[in-house]
């Protein structure tokens, strides 16, 4: 039983200590935090006007519209909420999983 164990240690301390891993976590990491920082920033952007100039968001879009400018304003932050989320997919599955492949290849050698 000792010795399966003692093995994957072993794997997982190299694992660790690999440069590409560390590079890996860094990078994930670092898009994870910005894109999360971009979404709270909108959100909260969004929330401030609500609070402070409602009335900006009531204006009607033109002259005899019933649309107000609040509707397109929350459409696009679903559609940028949407569009980071596939950027965010997109980077995972180019650059993060190449370099998980990569990884594990070396470890196992």
């Amino acid at each position: 039983m000792d010795r399966p164990v003692s093995q994957h240690a072993q794997s997982y301390d190299q694992i660790r200590n690999n440069p590409k891993f560390r590079q890996l976590v860094q990078s994930r990491s670092r898009l994870a935090w910005s894109l999360s920082a971009s979404v709270f920033g909108v959100y909260s952007l969004f929330m401030l006007t609500v609070a402070f100039a409602p009335q900006w968001l009531h204006r009607p879009l033109g002259e005899a519209s019933l649309l107000t400018v609040g509707i397109p304003v929350g459409a696009a932050i679903i559609v940028f909420s949407w569009l980071l989320t596939g950027w965010y997919v997109r980077s995972a599955n180019t650059r993060f999983d190449t370099l998980s492949a990569q990884i594990l290849e070396e470890s196992q050698q």
